[in-house]
């Protein structure tokens, strides 16, 4: 009886220690979900970065990198005073969720990301569905550069907002939504700016600022496969909040709430391919992590046995 009460006593002791400490563990589900988003705040922070310093992680926070291959073709942006402020903010910000992200979860090194004006000039021509000459330079000056941050932030808020409710940790979930909340921040700032040059021609194309914005989001929307989640800064009244103003500062829903994206929709986004498991546009290798790397596992593995049956067939 008296060992029997000096163990219960010993696990008690146990318990009260590890509440004490405040450390949970996290499941490894909410680990994948986690890290998976490390790939677009490498991306954003490059973007960020470079765009305004002119230099990126492999310069301002090398110990982020984890020793993955530098960005390709990013560069100081052609930026009023004003607008470099605000990216250079932005850049921080993300070094602080990449750290933040890091101190939870193990997390993974940099995946190679092309971040060149060729990168978004190949996005923007997909969004008008034919190449606009000259071709678009996001770099070249503040509209082209917001314009090109407007294809970025808002897709991983999206996969912030969709990841939530299957997170179990408490821990998890405190940190998801200390991101999101500053994400979603970018995204409206990003879109306030451009709301305010609206009807701004984005020289030489004769296009207004709002049409590049509808065209971006519809390409996002159909790379996506998932239907509308997505819209630009002016749309139809009755896709306006309570369906009574063309005015779009901020994407949401009927119920004026934010769409919410899978990790499979990020990838066909930021691929730019609509699939998966075809890796291209900013990650020219795919993403880092067990959720990107799975899909592209699964794809050699069905290569591999495509290349086995047809071997098989053209032998018999």
């Amino acid at each position: 009886m008296a060992l029997f009460s000096a163990t219960a006593f010993i696990a008690l002791l146990l318990l009260l220690h590890g509440s004490s400490t405040g450390q949970e563990q996290i499941p490894k589900s909410d680990v994948d979900l986690l890290e998976f988003p490390l790939n677009l705040e490498f991306l954003e922070a490059e973007f960020f970065s470079f765009g305004a310093y002119g230099r990126g992680l492999d310069s301002m926070a090398p110990n982020l990198t984890m020793g993955g291959p530098p960005p390709v073709g990013g560069r100081r942006a052609n930026l009023s005073p004003l607008i470099r402020d605000i990216i250079a903010q932005f850049a921080l910000q993300e070094f602080g969720h990449l750290r933040a992200i890091q101190n939870t979860v193990r997390g993974f090194p940099r995946p190679l990301l092309n971040i060149s004006a060729e990168s978004f000039a190949t996005v923007i021509n997909n969004a008008f569905g034919r190449p606009l000459l000259p071709p678009f330079d996001s770099y070249a000056n503040d509209i082209n550069y917001l314009i090109a941050s407007y294809i970025i932030p808002y897709v991983g808020l999206t996969g912030y907002v969709g990841a939530n409710p299957n997170l179990q940790s408490t821990t998890a979930k405190a940190l998801v939504a200390g991101l999101l909340g500053v994400e979603s921040g970018q995204d409206a700032v990003i879109r306030t700016l451009l709301y305010e040059r609206a009807s701004f021609k984005v020289l030489p194309y004769g296009f207004t600022v709002a049409e590049f914005t509808n065209k971006i989001s519809n390409l996002r929307n159909k790379l996506g496969k998932e239907g509308v989640k997505d819209e630009g800064l002016i749309v139809e009244p009755a896709a306006g909040a309570e369906g009574r103003i063309s005015g779009n500062v901020l994407s949401a829903d009927k119920g004026s709430l934010s769409y919410a994206r899978t990790p499979e929709e990020v990838l066909r986004i930021v691929y730019g391919s609509g699939q998966e498991n075809v890796t291209g546009g900013f990650y020219p290798r795919g993403g880092n992590g067990r959720i990107a790397r799975s899909y592209l596992t699964s794809s050699s593995s069905s290569i591999i046995i495509i290349i086995i049956n047809i071997y098989i067939t053209l032998s018999n």
